[in-house]
C-alpha cells in the first residue's frame, strides 16, 4: 500500500491549493509525513481579502486563516514557513531549501502560485510607495502608506478585478483614487462591454477617477512625491501607487526539472505533471477542460481548491477526474459580483436587468446557442442557474431570457 508511514509527501507552497491539499491528504488516508513550504512567514490564510480588509488591519491579528494552528499539529502536518525552495532533484526526489536544507520526499506537490507582473516603467525601481498586491505585507504596507499620506492621492496601474477592488477599499479610506487602465475599457480581456460600463459607472458614482487609454511610460519621483506620466502627456500626482497590469506565473522550479510547461505546469486530470511522483495545483497549472475541450489556466480560489482535492485522491489511489465549471467573484462597494463559466470566444451578449431590485442585472455569453458564461451582478440566482445551465449544455430562449418580467426559474428560460 502507497500510504505507509516511512512515506514523505513534500509541498511546495502554502495557500489556498497547498494548505487544502494537505488536509485533503491526510482526510484520504496517508499515513506518512506532510510537509509544507512557504517563504511567507505568516500562517496561512484566505487571499481574496487582501484587497479589501486587510488594507486597513494594523497587524497580523486580523489575519482570516486558512485553518488554526491547532489543525496543523492535530493532522501532523508540518509547516515550514518562511522558507522557500531553490531547486528539485527528480532523480534523488530531494528538494534543497532557501537555507539549505535538504528534504526528500516519495511525492511532490507543486503549489507554486504566481507573482505579481511588475512592468518595465521607467523610473518604477525608484518611486516611493509603489507596491503590488499579491501578499499580507503588501496590503498592509499600502493601507499604512496611505494612512500616513496627508493628501492621500492613489494612482492604480492596471484596471482589472484586483485594481477596481483595491480601488474600492481605499476610496473607503479616505484616499482620492485614480485608475489608469491602458485598454479602451476596464475589464477588457474578460468582460463584455455592458458590464465594464457598468463598473465604469460604479465608480465613478463612488467618487472614483477611472481613465481608459492610458499607457503609463514613466514615473518621476521627487522626495515623497510621484508623477505618473503616460503616453498622451498627461501625468498624475502620486503619494502612494499600486500596480495591478497581471502576474507571472511560478514555474522556474518546474522548468528547471524539464517538466512540460504549457501557459503554466501542464498537469492531466488528476493534476499529475509528466514526472509521474510530482503533482501540480491551483494558479500555476493548466490542466484541460472537457467542458471547453481546450487547455486552460485559471487564477481562482476555486480552482485551487478543487484540484487540491483532486491531486490528493489520486496520490491516495481513490482517483477521481478534475471537470469542474470554473468561478469566480468579486465586491466592490456594495456589489458582488459572481460570474461562473469562461466566456472566451462568445458572439452574443444578452443582458438581463432586474427592474424590481437595484443594482441587479445579469450578462449572459453565447457562442452562437451555446451558453459559455454568466456574470451576475448582486444576482444569485442568475449565477447558480447560470453554472446550473452551462453545465448540462442546456439551450436558453435568449428571448424569455432578456424579459425582466420573466421570472428566473430552472426551467422558465429553457427550449424543449
Amino acid at each position: 500500500m502507497l500510504n505507509s508511514l516511512d512515506k514523505v509527501c513534500v509541498v511546495i507552497g502554502a495557500s489556498h491549493a497547498g494548505v487544502n491539499f494537505a488536509f485533503t491528504l491526510r482526510k484520504e488516508g496517508w499515513e506518512g509525513q506532510i510537509i509544507l513550504f512557504d517563504s511567507d512567514p505568516e500562517l496561512p490564510y484566505h487571499r481574496p481579502p487582501l484587497s479589501k480588509a486587510y488594507l486597513s488591519a494594523e497587524d497580523n491579528s486580523q489575519l482570516d486563516l486558512l485553518f488554526p494552528k491547532q489543525n496543523y499539529e492535530n493532522d501532523t502536518i508540518t509547516l515550514n514557513l518562511g522558507k522557500g525552495v531553490v531547486s528539485i532533484d527528480k532523480e534523488l526526489k530531494t528538494i534543497i531549501t532557501s537555507d539549505g536544507i535538504v528534504q526528500n520526499y516519495d511525492k511532490l506537490v507543486l503549489a507554486t502560485g504566481a507573482r505579481p507582473f511588475i512592468p518595465p516603467i521607467n523610473g518604477i525601481k525608484t518611486a516611493k510607495n509603489l507596491f503590488a498586491m499579491r501578499t499580507l505585507e503588501d496590503a498592509m504596507q499600502i493601507g499604512n502608506a496611505v494612512k500616513n499620506s496627508k493628501t492621500k492621492r492613489v494612482v492604480i496601474i492596471g484596471g482589472g478585478y484586483i485594481g477596481l477592488e483595491t480601488a474600492a477599499s481605499l476610496k473607503k479610506l479616505g484616499a482620492k483614487v485614480t485608475v489608469l487602465e491602458r485598454e479602451h475599457r476596464v475589464l477588457a480581456r474578460i468582460t463584455a462591454p455592458e458590464m465594464s460600463n457598468f463598473f465604469n459607472k460604479l465608480h465613478k458614482e463612488n467618487g472614483v477617477s477611472l481613465l481608459t487609454n492610458k499607457n503609463v511610460t514613466s514615473i518621476k519621483t521627487l522626495e515623497n512625491t510621484n508623477t505618473v506620466i503616460c503616453d498622451d502627456n498627461t501625468s498624475y500626482l502620486a503619494d502612494v501607487i499600486v500596480v495591478g497590469v497581471g502576474i507571472k506565473v511560478n514555474t522556474a522550479l518546474a522548468e528547471n526539472i524539464n517538466l512540460e510547461i504549457e501557459n503554466g505546469i501542464k498537469v492531466d486530470a488528476t493534476a499529475k505533471t509528466s514526472d509521474a511522483n510530482i503533482y501540480a495545483i491551483g494558479d500555476c497549472t493548466s490542466h484541460f477542460n472537457p467542458h471547453y475541450n481546450r487547455f486552460i489556466r485559471l487564477e481562482s480560489v476555486q480552482n485551487a481548491v478543487d484540484q487540491a482535492k483532486v491531486a490528493a485522491k489520486a496520490i491516495c489511489e481513490n482517483e477521481i477526474i478534475y471537470d469542474a465549471i470554473p468561478w469566480f467573484w468579486s465586491d466592490q462597494y456594495d456589489v458582488k459580483l459572481q460570474m461562473v463559466g469562461l466566456s472566451t470566444g462568445y458572439n452574443q451578449v444578452v443582458k438581463r436587468v432586474e427592474e424590481d431590485k437595484e443594482k441587479c442585472l445579469s450578462i449572459w455569453y453565447f457562442k452562437d446557442d451555446e451558453l459559455l458564461a454568466v456574470d451576475a451582478v448582486n444576482n444569485g440566482k442568475a449565477y447558480v442557474l447560470g453554472g446550473r445551465f452551462i453545465k448540462g449544455k442546456q439551450k436558453i430562449d435568449k428571448e424569455k431570457l432578456m424579459d425582466s418580467s420573466v421570472k428566473i426559474t430552472p426551467i422558465s428560460f429553457l427550449l424543449n
